[in-house]
């Protein structure tokens, strides 16, 4: 996965939580680098912070979603209802408000990627029976 926020100590402890629930991060601290990365990575997930600098977090995930359908959650420091609309038209898959628990993104990034699996799997199970 990849996680993308501009704060190192956010960074630090959320690769920490996920690499010991098993997952291999990435991280990149702006909106270039993430972009890049997904391009040449194909990250299975994106953790993606609202408010980068340079190209805030809303205008990646369009950006992201121009070519692909990896699943994304928006970390953001701002929670009104303006700021969550806004994220999930631009296709954010799930929403997570600063402050936040380590311990819960973890469960949501297992929870949006057993959906995002589960999809996949019935997408696949379709094209089959279409063969």
């Amino acid at each position: 996965m990849l996680l993308v926020d501009d704060d190192p100590t956010v960074l630090e402890v959320c690769r920490a939580y996920l690499e010991s629930a098993g997952f291999r991060v990435q991280e990149a601290a702006d909106a270039f680098v993430a972009l890049d990365r997904i391009a040449a990575e194909r990250p299975d997930l994106v953790v993606l912070d609202r408010m980068l600098p340079g190209v805030d977090g809303i205008e990646v995930c369009r950006r992201i979603r121009a070519h692909s359908q990896v699943p994304v959650i928006m970390l953001t420091a701002l929670g009104g209802e303006d700021d969550r609309i806004a994220g999930l038209e631009a296709g954010v898959d799930d929403y997570l408000a600063k402050p936040f628990s380590p311990r819960e993104l973890t469960l949501r990034v297992q929870s949006v990627l057993r959906r995002a699996l589960a999809v996949e799997a019935a997408g696949a199970a379709v094209a089959g029976s279409e063969a």
